[in-house]
């Protein structure tokens, strides 16, 4: 063929119908719908998606351009990247600026962490470190409960002239409000003192923002994308129109604001949800009647807590690696990437290192501050994002309606919805629909994990307050619970496999309860090849324990198991046997009668098992002890 020829070939354009005919074809037999999808946003994601999916004609051409959906630069990354804010775990204000110092050597670009009142110890120290700071990058910096101080405070520093820093000092009442069940004091007091050091703020540091709209409580208490986008949407827009009452001018009032999102572990989702976040503002921005410049989000994010475990915290270098590569593609400012072992409460130089090196990696290894919108184009996650947003503005009129979102908190109706979806969330992962690597699938039994101590404090608070919460914390506790037994006891907490037949028969059940069993801390031993009753028989005298599953295939468990379980209740009545799998309702009737307590199968709720077992276990060895 001559090259000419070559050239001019072309390929014939699919169809919808050819993508699903040959999709179906590696099904073997299944309809394509099958992949379909339901979200806890309440959209339903189809496997395959086109240009018909979205209406063109209402996306910006190019980033840069109102609505923003695409990004507020026009180059992207490429004349604007992100900040590498990774939150500075600190004792001390010492111990800040000591990893303030090795984090910039290390390539961090912007000085982030959570102000706290022991940095006051000494305010000289403290205006230096936020002087010398500033000029080496912006300030990502979260104030709450401190913001008036801390301002002030640094503001010495600039010796009573205006400030060059940028980034935020920022602060969300709101959000603060809605962690405790209320306010410190009045609530009309507590935001007529916030205005003053909005304006204080305004004049010392008029390049930096200063009103945090932070939705990652409301997000690690269970919410959903949708929740969390309406929820920022009726936040800024009660700030706006609080400072607007004020006296404020619209723009300078919209300039001074950061959205802040936790990003979890749906990666599309996340992209989509930070897309729409920037289309619903520019929206609001818009009826404002504000320029088309006002109505560009500033975005700040940090990978989610929600979504990490305290066993097997390596597997949360990947979680914080997916997360931070969907807040990347969704087009943020500030990034902060949690070290592995955040959800034990502490950090190590080793973590803090490499989850700035996972921003570093984005950037300088897979050159994703090369591409202006790296996820424009995929029509999978523009129909998300247009869905998601049209959902999102839905959820900030039901807040509206209910007279602003304090409203919605006071009258807890925003925490009760947000409720039923982390219901939802924890009723998934009992029954391993969501899987949690390490913790409710593939967990290793023999870790050893201490408890993080949970302080518990008194609390008056005037509406429910929103509590954080991890989506593998029951599991944590049930193995803790487990540890509990074993230092009461000296023996960890297991349970006796009878495996009837061979291990062709029963090699598949054990495999599962196995597995079933460790996310509980709960180990196994395995009984010898059970031909006959008289091998369990001795295998349950010789192992000193009380709890057992039988283990075998379905032919094993008709011609063996009933019997077996008979006599193992008459010969053994302070034994508890269980089974592996779940027979048809016939069987599963016979079993019952004959003894058999539970049937542990895929179907099973595993958290609700497991708690049962220990408890179980727990009272039995209380007894053993009296």
């Amino acid at each position: 063929m001559k090259l000419e020829e070559v050239k001019n070939m072309a390929f014939p354009r699919a169809t919808m119908e050819d993508w699903s005919t040959k999709a179906e074809e590696s099904l073997k037999g299944r309809n394509i719908e099958s992949l379909a999808k339901h979200t806890y946003e309440n959209i339903q994601l189809k496997p395959l998606y086109s240009r018909e999916d979205i209406d063109v004609s209402h996306l910006s051409g190019y980033p840069g351009q109102a609505d923003f959906r695409r990004g507020i630069h026009a180059s992207g990354y490429q004349g604007h990247s992100w900040h590498v804010a990774n939150r500075i775990n600190y004792a001390t204000l010492e111990d800040l600026e000591e990893k303030a110092k090795k984090a910039f050597s290390s390539g961090q670009t912007a000085l982030a962490f959570e102000a706290d009142a022991k940095l006051f110890a000494d305010e000289e120290r403290l205006c230096r470190l936020i002087a010398d700071y500033s000029n080496k990058g912006p300030l990502s910096i979260i104030a709450d409960g401190v913001q008036d101080t801390f301002i002030k405070t640094a503001a010495k520093g600039a010796g009573g002239a205006e400030s060059m820093a940028t980034g935020f000092i920022a602060a969300d009442p709101v959000a603060e409000a809605a962690g405790a069940g209320g306010f410190p004091k009045e609530e009309k007091d507590v935001f007529a003192e916030w205005e003053q050091t909005l304006r204080f703020a305004d004049t010392s540091f008029p390049d930096v923002k200063t009103i945090l709209v932070n939705t990652a409580p409301y997000h690690n208490a269970g919410a959903n994308a949708v929740q969390e986008l309406g929820i920022a949407l009726g936040t800024g827009v009660f700030y706006i129109q609080s400072l607007l009452d004020n006296g404020w001018d619209l723009e300078r009032a919209l300039g001074k604001l950061v959205f802040h999102f936790s990003i979890g572990g749906n990666f599309f989702m996340e992209i989509a949800k930070l897309r729409a976040a920037r289309l619903l503002w520019n929206k609001v921005a818009e009826a404002y009647g504000a320029d088309g410049e006002s109505g560009k989000m500033t975005i700040s994010a940090e990978t989610s807590l929600f979504t990490k475990t305290v066993f097997d915290p390596y597997v949360n270098l990947l979680r914080a690696g997916n997360e931070a590569f969907a807040a990347v593609l969704g087009g943020i400012q500030y990034l902060s990437v949690s070290p592995l072992d955040i959800a034990s409460g502490r950090s190590t130089a080793f973590s803090e290192r490499i989850a700035r090196n996972t921003q570093l990696i984005l950037k300088a290894e897979a050159h994703l501050e090369r591409v202006a919108d790296p996820s424009g184009g995929s029509w999978y996650i523009e129909s998300v994002t247009q869905e998601l947003a049209e959902k999102a503005w839905g959820y900030f009129l039901q807040i509206e309606e209910r007279e602003g979102v304090l409203a919605a908190l006071k009258s807890n109706w925003l925490q009760e919805a947000i409720s039923t979806v982390r219901a939802e969330r924890d009723k998934d992962v009992f029954l391993r629909k969501q899987s949690i690597i390490g913790t409710n699938v593939y967990a290793n039994a023999a870790e050893q994990a201490k408890a993080k101590p949970v302080e518990v404090e008194e609390s008056k608070a005037a509406f429910k307050p929103l509590a954080a919460w991890r989506l593998s914390q029951p599991y944590e506790e049930l193995r803790f619970k487990a540890a509990a037994i074993e230092e009461k006891t000296g023996s960890k907490p297991a349970l006796g496999l009878i495996c009837l037949g061979n291990l062709k028969q029963y090699k598949g059940r054990m495999d599962f309860i196995t597995g079933f069993l460790a996310s509980g801390g709960i180990g196994t031993q395995k009984s010898p090849d059970v031909e006959k009753t008289e091998t369990a028989f001795d295998f349950i005298e010789t192992s000193n324990l009380k709890h057992f599953c039988l283990c075998g295939d379905d032919q094993q468990y008709s011609q063996l198991a009933v019997e077996l379980a008979k006599e193992i209740s008459v010969r053994y009545p302070d034994v508890s046997v269980a089974l592996a799998g779940y027979p048809g309702m016939e069987d599963r009737q016979a079993l019952t009668q004959a003894g058999i307590k539970n049937f542990y199968h895929m179907k099973s709720s595993q958290y609700e098992s497991l708690s049962h077992l220990l408890n179980e276990m727990e009272v039995a060895n209380h007894g053993q002890k009296a």
